[in-house]
């Protein structure tokens, strides 16, 4: 469902994405973890189209990002970690305008709403407007607006940014119902090794560029030679440059 091959990104001297190989099939929750810099946005800016790989390539469900845009990203959403949305527009306004932009019927933005408003608490914000609600608020309609024409993959940069706990909560139950049920894919990125660990079948590793690292916590935690917690293992792994098997 996500194809990366040789994914390559230069700017000037700097290497900051260097030949990624990666692929996560139709379903599988997929994390990424790394430190500042190691390139997982870059990576992720140009898995969903918005900066051109210096070589290689990326392809969502089946469609080349570069070579069919609208085909791949009318499959798949993108939430940044800080995202942008349209501030005059209320919730409610925001939520059909983005169905209308996937061609969605009507009766299925009325549907995907049903599900999703009460879903993130957004009924008492509807008809107010965007530039007036908090961040973690905000927060709350762009990821529900990203999941209102049900993506065949998702993806997300630090999804937990601004949310009180309760809402945590609700983001990661509702990306795993959707993987399970619904079979999404779902690439995230995030800082916090809990997240990764509780969420993820698979969990990448990111480091100077490259993907040092693949598998669950138990394989990364054999592979960085620790047998304590994911944090520790991560760690060890991210501690030098050298390049770990990755199973699986």
């Amino acid at each position: 469902m996500i194809e990366l091959e040789g994914l390559t990104k230069d700017f000037g001297s700097l290497r900051a994405v260097d030949g990624i190989d990666l692929t996560i099939p139709r379903g599988q929750f997929f994390a990424v973890l790394g430190p500042n810099a190691a390139g997982k946005t870059t990576t992720i800016k140009m898995m969903v189209g918005l900066i051109r790989p210096t070589s290689g390539r990326a392809r969502i469900a089946g469609f080349d990002i570069q070579g069919q845009p609208l085909e791949a990203r009318a499959r798949l959403s993108y939430v940044p970690d800080f995202p942008f949305l349209y501030e005059k527009l209320t919730p409610a306004e925001f939520l059909r305008f983005t169905g209308r932009l996937f061609r969605m019927p009507e009766a299925g933005i009325r549907e995907g709403c049903e599900e999703l408003i009460p879903r993130f608490n957004l009924e008492e914000w509807l008809n107010q407007p965007i530039e007036s609600l908090s961040h973690g608020t905000r927060q709350r309609i762009a990821i529900a607006s990203a999941l209102l024409h049900r993506p065949e993959v998702f993806i997300i940069d630090e999804p937990m940014v601004g949310l009180d706990p309760h809402h945590a909560r609700v983001v990661k139950d509702i990306l795993r119902e959707r993987a399970t049920r619904d079979g999404m894919t779902v690439f995230l990125s995030t800082h916090q090794v809990g997240v990764a660990e509780e969420m993820a079948d698979r969990i990448g590793v990111f480091h100077q560029g490259r993907v040092i690292a693949c598998g669950d916590a138990d394989e990364l935690r054999r592979l960085s030679g620790t047998r304590g917690t994911l944090e520790a293992a991560f760690l060890a792994l991210t501690r030098g440059d050298t390049h770990h098997p990755t199973p699986g």
